[in-house]
């Protein structure tokens, strides 16, 4: 993948990829598509959403962005692939974000995944200086939960009953990835 100018700090900047995949900050007119995204099954199955978000929500999102964290979007061909951020803490743990993730049911297994949080990971560490990154998975997201290994996340708890997904309730993960 090639990237643009990065000796400055631009959260506007792209990442354009050979195979098509371009990744980008998030803008109010992605509204629509994220909307439709975050509506996907596979896509909700790994959050905590809730069935049939209306864009009202996805709004309010867009348009008050935390400040202190990074909202990005993958898009493929012209289609919104894959949606990704981090939310910095304050006080005495600005230091540390909470990050999420989550790619379009069709094209789960693409690299999509990977380039999102490869992004992530580049920003936090080298224009956030952030020392800390958590997370939270499903204990049953196998795939995820490799993903966040190969980024250096290590499990720290496991949180019983964490939500309640397709009728039942579901155990998760606690995840971080430690600077040194």
């Amino acid at each position: 993948m090639t990237i643009g100018n990065a000796t400055q700090p631009d959260r506007s900047r792209h990442r354009a990829a050979s195979d098509g995949l371009l990744i980008r900050a998030a803008r109010s007119d992605d509204l629509e598509a994220l909307t439709t995204l975050v509506n996907l099954p596979g896509f909700r199955a790994g959050t905590l959403r809730l069935p049939y978000q209306r864009s009202e929500v996805t709004r309010r999102w867009l348009e008050d962005p935390n400040t202190d964290g990074l909202n990005i979007v993958a898009f493929r061909d012209g289609e919104l692939v894959g949606q990704a951020g981090f939310e910095r803490y304050r006080g005495r743990r600005a230091h540390v974000a909470y990050i999420g993730i989550g790619v379009h049911d069709e094209h789960h297994g693409t690299g999509i995944g990977t380039a999102l949080l490869g992004e992530l990971v580049d920003a936090a560490d080298n224009w956030f200086g952030l020392k800390r990154l958590e997370l939270t998975v499903y204990s049953d997201n196998a795939v995820a939960i490799a993903l966040y290994r190969k980024f250096g996340f290590e499990p720290e708890g496991l949180l019983r009953a964490y939500a309640f997904r397709a009728g039942a309730y579901a155990d998760a993960l606690t995840m971080a990835r430690l600077r040194s």
